[in-house]
């Protein structure tokens, strides 16, 4: 069993309570690991350990700042293979998934960054008079990073990466139900020779080494990504200090697929979008609409689709779906189906938790489920599920399905099927989402704004964006004769 500790100022160190959590391996439901079970103090020290490390870290050349962060997302390159086990073992996803997304991306994330703040620029605006005026951009400070379970590295190094090649110093506190890969990764930082205290991580639950992260008057700075009601509980706390935060949080993305589609294509992707690490991605496209002309032909071809996909072992590479996170979360993402049934609407694939054999008995595994004639105000057609459910609708025209689209509390995004350029952009235009992909799904360009409209996030993450959050801008106005 593995024994994950705290790493504060380029040391493993246990919790100040020397209290721990275990850590399950969703698709067995065995113990694999323990970490701390962290409290303020643990966070305490790291924000000290940090503000003494930012003076000298904020003052390193920019190339010095990118080369370690250059030189990091190449060591996970390296050890990519022990990397993806982990984190398939800690989430239950397919191996091919950590390998192909999680783990790749991971190292991109360091390596852009790494590039991208070597070539980063200001603004001069020139006056009359003989004035002008240029901006620096200048770290804030200590980064409180705080990531989700379902990609759990990914999402930690997009966040980290910025952070540091801006100057500011970092203290992250991964998911309790993920902690092995952040582990893996400050080994990593040892072996590089980050220096001391730049890079600190501190496990424990959310509501205690999570709070008090958020709560410290000395950390002046948040960013979170996580369910939306942990978001509010942020943003409310962050007031407190005046905190800069950024806030990604959940989805209830509509894939909308127009009669003069690519059916094949829209087959294919909404496949992948709906059940996709078990449908546990803020981007799932959970609400499918299909023009009411072809819905019956994409029905058939969309459920003969997934009745071929295999749920099972994470570690097989054949395998399609893998576990739920945890049990809590599988009881309730069975609960959205059963009030499904409830509200009249109709279960036409799936709807079951799996039973296995051999080391899987005690996983946590649901069938790919495929939900039909649910009202457009159902918790189904609603609510963040974060799971293999997905609802088929039809609709009549162009302004129906808008309205079906936006008639929800989120924004994040959305997938639009069309051959008419016209149509694309015209709906593009109306969707209430921070990304819009036509034709495609979960195609990423790490430079553009990523992030959320109404109750799916505050700010915008990528690229100049996530540069420009990490910094703060101060202008200097010049007068010469």
């Amino acid at each position: 069993m593995k024994k994950i500790k705290n790493y504060i100022n380029g040391e493993f160190l246990e919790s100040s309570t020397k209290n721990k959590i275990d850590n399950i391996n969703p698709a067995t439901g065995k113990i694999i690991s323990t970490f701390p079970r962290s409290n303020h103090n643990d966070i305490a020290l790291a924000v000290n350990v940090a503000k003494k490390s930012f003076l000298s870290w904020k003052n390193l050349s920019t190339k010095e700042r990118a080369g370690y962060l250059i030189k990091l997302g190449e060591e996970i390159k390296k050890n990519a293979n022990e990397l993806a086990a982990a984190e398939t073992i800690d989430t239950g996803k397919p191996i091919q998934l950590s390998k192909k997304m999680d783990i790749s991306r991971s190292s991109k994330n360091l390596i852009y960054f790494g590039n991208a703040i070597i070539h980063n620029s200001s603004e001069f605006h020139k006056m009359d008079n003989n004035t002008f005026n240029y901006t620096l951009r200048q770290p804030v400070g200590v980064v409180g990073c705080i990531a989700p379970w379902n990609l759990p590295l990914y999402l930690l190094t997009w966040k980290i990466a910025p952070a540091l090649a801006t100057g500011n110093t970092v203290i992250a506190k991964p998911s309790e139900l993920t902690p092995y890969t952040a582990y893996l990764l400050s080994k990593i930082c040892k072996k590089i020779n980050l220096p001391k205290g730049v890079l600190n991580i501190i496990y424990g639950l959310g509501s205690e080494a999570g709070e008090a992260l958020v709560l410290h008057k000395d950390v002046p700075i948040i960013t979170f990504t996580g369910g939306t009601e942990t978001g509010k509980k942020i943003m409310k706390n962050s007031a407190r200090n005046l905190k800069k935060i950024s806030l990604e949080l959940g989805g209830k993305n509509p894939n909308i697929i127009f009669d003069d589609a690519d059916i094949n294509l829209a087959v294919d992707i909404s496949i992948k979008s709906s059940f996709l690490n078990q449908g546990q991605i803020c981007l799932c496209g959970s609400r499918i609409y299909v023009q009411k002309n072809i819905y019956k032909k994409f029905k058939i071809k969309f459920l003969r689709k997934v009745k071929k996909l295999t749920v099972g072992d994470p570690e097989d590479i054949n395998t399609d779906l893998g576990a739920m996170i945890s049990k809590d979360h599988f009881r309730k993402v069975m609960g959205f189906i059963e009030k499904a049934k409830q509200e009249g609407a109709s279960i036409i694939q799936g709807g079951n938790s799996v039973s296995n054999d051999g080391k899987l008995k005690g996983g946590f595994f649901i069938e790919p489920t495929v939900i039909e004639d649910a009202d457009i105000n159902s918790e189904i057609n609603q609510k963040e599920i974060f799971g293999p459910i997905v609802s088929l609708n039809y609709f009549d025209n162009e302004e129906d399905v808008i309205n079906s689209a936006n008639n929800t509390n989120y924004g994040l995004s959305a997938s639009i099927f069309t051959n008419d350029l016209n149509r694309a952009h015209r709906v593009a235009n109306l969707i209430d989402a921070g990304t819009i992909w036509i034709n495609t799904w979960l195609l990423r360009d790490l430079r553009v704004p990523f992030g959320g409209m109404k109750h799916s996030g505050i700010g915008r993450e990528g690229g100049i964006d996530s540069l420009q959050f990490f910094t703060e801008s101060k202008n200097v106005c010049v007068k010469y004769e």
